[in-house]
């Protein structure tokens, strides 16, 4: 991933799903697309950290669910209607039942997919469209175009990334 172009000082906290409390000294801001098997393994490598974090106190994670044109992600923006940003701690949950199955509503038709979010995982169409524009035009101004892109501080990066070395970017930005 280029992270070059990418400028990091235009992404803030305000919009997106806030697990944690706002207090927490370092925000971990998520671009991801639910579709996405690169967003999935972000999500699956750091949740065991990013939990530790959160309910310590030391962290703030803003996921923001990026909507994207590229048709193979489009199922991804289906799914981001059904995320509650009003239950953070429950949406996590939901964001983690989305990715698990993943394999299966994920070449369906984009109404086959609305159909399974609500048939196989019980869940209520949201109105998250106003959120949705702010996140893809926040995106466009920072020039976030792959998913997942993940801002700390000034560390930019992706699914590559260790627990290891998680822990040790998040410990650093603690220590500012």
């Amino acid at each position: 991933m280029d992270i070059s172009q990418i400028k990091a000082e235009v992404v803030t906290p305000e919009v997106g799903i806030h697990v944690g409390e706002a207090s927490a000294p370092v925000k971990v801001m998520s671009f991801v697309n639910l579709r996405c098997p690169f967003c999935r393994e972000w999500n699956e490598k750091s949740q065991d950290v990013l939990t530790e974090y959160i309910q310590a106190g030391k962290i703030e994670l803003i996921i923001k669910p990026f909507d994207k044109e590229k048709e193979s992600l489009q199922r991804g923006n289906v799914t981001h209607r059904y995320l509650d940003y009003s239950k953070p701690v429950e949406t996590r949950e939901t964001i983690n039942k989305i990715y698990s199955t993943q394999d299966e509503w994920g070449s369906l038709s984009l109404s086959e997919v609305a159909t399974y979010m609500e048939t196989k995982l019980g869940l209520t169409e949201q109105d998250n469209k106003a959120a949705s524009e702010k996140i893809i035009a926040e995106a466009n101004a920072a020039n976030v175009v792959f998913v997942p892109t993940v801002i700390v501080g000034e560390h930019i990066f992706d699914e590559h990334i260790s627990p290891e070395e998680l822990r040790a970017l998040l410990d650093g930005e603690l220590a500012k």
